[in-house]
């Protein structure tokens, strides 16, 4: 009996010593492994493996040092494929994107007579009491000069015709639209134009002349922006974008999307520009930026000028293909921008303003400089910086001004920008490597819908100066080329400094939000003929599945 006692004593003394020496695995709700996972830190580390927990980033590391530490319901084996942070446009719109979907398109069309083909077919299917379009660019039809109303006002005598250029900086409107907007030949409309021809209304009204018929056109409820939302944010998902700046919302919209979030319908995060109407200025100036796990209100967006494409842009010479002495538009006064300035330094909000042309990017720089006084951390933006001064480079170093561009537009405008600026100022235009080496960093965005929501095109664009054609063989202006590294952190880690979004998203580091992707091909090192057709394969935010390519 005694015997037996000391046998079950030792034995469970035994039991006790394995059990108090088994090592015991940390819980994880994700665990991801045998991935090449581009951490995008400041060191450019990569890693094998990464945990997750609460939607956060815990551990990254080796393969079996995560796998041995750490146990969770869901194992993704990345079989080797490259994992980024999720990717961000630094600079779209994309409520307005959402909300295009379902307006007439007149992307790509190759002439007027298309256009007009385009807005008859859609007519036929979906009838409404307007007809509104985007996307009609001039530049890509035999004929490059603007078009006139005549062929609209034939062919929708009675229907308002309300289509937009490209840029977004232009819109061509019939006379029925003409007439509902009361406006004649006598009209004038500060910071923007109505053109005409011998006295004559042709149709075309560009920047704030668009305003006047901003409260005409028909208003989509909440229900149907929701909607379009959603359908939007699938399609970004697609291409691995999980978060984004949308430049120019109002108080409605930000409201729109803050309630989304709430309710977990939407997911993308989004850093709002908030435009400069009078609303939105008496309303948030006093309120002062604020930010949630998924939505950032940090800046104002304003514009200094139109666009190049519609000769909207502010220019020091004049335009080398117009007639007279045409310069473009100052879209408002200097003394309102300096005022603009002085309160969004008060209540600590960036000052993000659109500037195209040298002469807008020169008094902006100027406003800014002025107002900031030399090296900060405030991260005004000049949204574009798509022609500069040499001589106005380095204020961006001198003043801590991020210049925000988008590298598809170079290669988009690439076609005809020269005509605009002649032979010698274009080689001071889109100079993305110039302004980079400014700050040493440098955040890029597509500008959606103005150019394609593809990130691919961007970094191609980026990379290698050449359209989706692959046009030019070798490259346009490859001096101002941003390298691979560079471009990946554009739009990743840049793309989150710019928007104050750094210690959330943009990298994959230890307490950072689990935002990332997994692509089939690397970014980093795929032959330059695949990287068109590279693909995301998934896409997560904070720990969420958000998308899953089938």
């Amino acid at each position: 009996m005694k015997k037996v006692i000391s046998f079950s004593i030792v034995l469970l003394a035994i039991i006790t010593f394995n059990n108090s020496c088994t090592y015991q695995m940390e819980e994880a709700d994700i665990i991801v492994h045998n991935a090449r996972i581009y951490s995008m830190d400041a060191n450019g580390t990569i890693y094998e493996a990464m945990a997750i927990r609460d939607g956060k980033i815990i551990e990254l590391g080796p393969e079996r040092q995560i796998l041995n530490k750490y146990k969770a319901d869901k194992d993704i084996d990345a079989m080797k494929k490259p994992v980024y942070p999720g990717l961000i446009d630094a600079h779209c719109h994309f409520l307005g994107y959402a909300l295009g979907l379902s307006q007439v398109s007149l992307y790509g069309t190759k002439s007027f007579d298309e256009v007009i083909d385009r807005l008859k077919k859609h007519q036929a299917e979906k009838p409404g009491d307007w007809i509104v379009g985007r996307g009609w660019d001039q530049n890509d039809w035999e004929v490059k000069d603007f078009p006139n109303k005549s062929a609209l006002d034939e062919a929708f005598p009675d229907l308002p015709v309300y289509i937009t250029r490209i840029d977004g900086h232009a819109a061509l409107i019939n006379q029925k639209a003409i007439e509902l907007a009361g406006i004649t030949a006598a009209t004038i409309v500060k910071g923007g134009d109505i053109e005409k021809q011998d006295g004559v209304i042709t149709g075309i009204i560009i920047d704030k002349a668009m305003d006047l018929l901003s409260n005409l056109l028909p208003q989509e409820n909440e229900n149907f922006k929701r909607s379009a939302i959603l359908v939007a944010q699938q399609n970004l998902f697609a291409f691995g974008i999980t978060s984004l700046v949308d430049a120019g919302l109002t108080k409605s919209d930000v409201e729109l999307l803050e309630n989304m979030h709430t309710e977990g319908s939407l997911k993308m995060k989004v850093n709002a520009m908030l435009t400069d109407n009078e609303e939105n200025i008496a309303y948030y100036f006093d309120r002062g930026p604020f930010r949630t796990d998924r939505l950032s209100v940090t800046s104002f967006k304003f514009f200094a000028d139109g666009a190049l494409g519609s000769r909207g842009a502010c220019l020091l010479e004049p335009y080398s293909d117009a007639e007279g002495n045409y310069h473009g538009l100052l879209l408002d006064e200097p003394s309102y921008f300096k005022e603009m300035a002085k309160r969004c330094f008060e209540s600590g909000f960036q000052m993000n303003t659109h500037c195209i042309g040298d002469s807008a990017n020169r008094m902006m720089l100027d406003i800014y400089g002025e107002t900031l006084g030399g090296v900060n951390d405030r991260r005004w933006r000049i949204e574009h910086a798509q022609v500069v001064n040499p001589v106005d480079i380095e204020k961006f170093g001198l003043f801590t001004i991020i210049p925000s561009v988008q590298p598809t537009h170079a290669t988009s405008d690439m076609y005809w920008a020269v005509e605009r600026l002649g032979s010698e100022r274009i080689r001071h235009a889109y100079a993305f490597k110039q302004l980079k080496d400014q700050l040493g960093w440098i955040p890029l965005g597509t500008d959606f819908p103005v150019e394609d929501i593809d990130p691919r095109k961007t970094f191609y664009s980026a990379v290698f100066r050449k359209d989706s054609k692959g046009m030019p063989e070798t490259g346009f202006q490859m001096e101002n080329a941003l390298n691979r590294d560079e471009a990946l952190r554009g739009m990743t880690i840049w793309a989150a400094l710019a928007g104050f979004d750094e210690n959330d998203r943009g990298s994959l580091e230890q307490g950072k939000s689990a935002d990332f992707v997994i692509f089939d091909l690397d970014l980093l090192e795929a032959p330059e003929s695949a990287l068109l057709q590279v693909n995301c394969m998934a896409a997560y935010i904070m720990g969420e599945c958000v998308y899953q390519r089938q």
